[in-house]
This record gives C-alpha cells, structure tokens and sequence, in this order.
C-alpha cells in the first residue's frame, strides 16, 4: 500500500497592534516558537501596526491539525487575530 501524498498547506495569522505598538507586536510574533519547525516561516509588517505571519506545512491532509502561533495579549492587539488556512495547488516558475 503506497503512503498518501502530502500536500503543502500555508496557515496565515494576522493581528493589528494598538496604535504606535507594532513593533512590539511584531517582535512578539517572531518570538513565538512553535512546537514543530515549519517549511518556511515568514513574517510581514503593513501600516496601521499590522503583522502578518505565514507559516508553511506538509500535511498529509488539508485539514490535518497543524501548529500555529498563540493570540497575543488582549493589551497589545485591537481584536481577535484573523486566521487563514490554504492549501498548495500549483507552484509557478519564477
């Protein structure tokens, strides 16, 4: 019996600082350690104290539970972090 094939699934987390705090968030974020080393892990900043990590997985199954990063402190973000989850379907040449 051959083994299923993985797929590769990106799990996005984004979070919007209190004003003038996103640098703070951001180095919280990247601190974070995870129970599992991912593929590739990224992280992103954007105006208004935004921060964007994603975090890339082979799983077996799309839906296959996978590590991700906590919710900060309620201090330090001005609602709940927003999650996305996605699976690979095609990797195009540069």
């Amino acid at each position: 019996m051959t083994a299923p094939k993985a797929t590769v699934v990106a799990l996005m987390w984004e979070a919007r600082a209190v004003r003038d705090r996103g640098a703070e968030l951001l180095e919280w974020a990247r601190a974070q350690e995870l129970p599992v080393q991912p593929l590739r892990r990224e992280s992103f900043k954007a105006g208004r104290d935004r921060v964007l990590v994603i975090t890339w997985w082979h799983a077996v199954d799309a839906a296959a539970p996978l590590p991700e990063l906590p919710e900060p402190a309620g201090d330090l973000i001005t609602r709940p972090v927003h999650r996305w989850r996605f699976e690979s379907v095609s990797v195009d040449p540069a």
